[in-house]
């Protein structure tokens, strides 16, 4: 494995991580799983349903309703367990995540023309010292990225099909978004667009004292 682009100390970039029968692999598993965990634009904090569209892998999902943000164990609309989380994800955590705590989580977000993701921070985890993987398949994005403060600089980049990146250490709760996506950019998705995975642990570790 080639090492990564460090764009910002703490979040680093594997450029074409994953070769395209891999990328192929995982389109065919969120559409699969989608069958009985639709993708489902939820409710922001604001009251407006979301641009972009989600599903989740894993023991919980992360949801969002009037009761504010959240990871729940069932899909919000179907009341069932969550799809299992393919063990290609699993091994990719271990090799860049955390060898020793398995991720608990993979947020599935579907981005059709148009939709985009504001500046936010990953902090509804219960430990931020777990990193947060990020896989894009699909359509090419423009990424964007700060500080820990909403007021810190900026800066864009775009993140390809097979790419991975990993926010970690002083940029794990940095400030990010996808300001949108380059539609056509890819054939990849079924109706076109991008799908972002992303790794996470959501609860405490194992061990971690109660």
């Amino acid at each position: 494995m080639f090492q990564p682009l460090t764009v910002i100390p703490g979040f680093d970039l594997w450029p074409g991580l994953l070769d395209l029968a891999a990328q192929r692999d995982l389109i065919a598993a969120v559409m699969a799983a989608a069958e009985s965990a639709p993708f489902a634009q939820y409710e922001a904090a604001y009251g407006k349903p979301m641009s972009v569209a989600m599903t989740a892998f894993g023991p919980l999902g992360w949801t969002s309703d009037a009761a504010g943000y959240r990871y729940a164990e069932r899909h919000p609309g179907t009341d069932q367990i969550w799809p299992a989380m393919p063990s290609a994800l699993l091994n990719l955590w271990t090799r860049l995540g955390d060898a020793e705590t398995p991720p608990d989580s993979c947020l599935v977000n579907l981005y059709r023309d148009g939709a985009r993701m504001g500046l936010h921070q990953d902090r509804d985890e219960a430990d931020p010292r777990f990193p947060v993987l990020s896989i894009s398949l699909g359509d090419t994005a423009v990424f964007r990225i700060g500080g820990t403060s909403r007021k810190d600089p900026t800066r864009s980049l775009k993140l390809s099909s097979g790419d991975v990146c990993r926010l970690s250490g002083p940029a794990r709760l940095a400030f990010h978004g996808v300001d949108r996506i380059l539609p056509g950019s890819s054939s990849l998705v079924p109706d076109g667009g991008r799908i972002n995975l992303t790794l996470r642990r959501a609860r405490p570790a194992p061990d971690a004292p109660i």
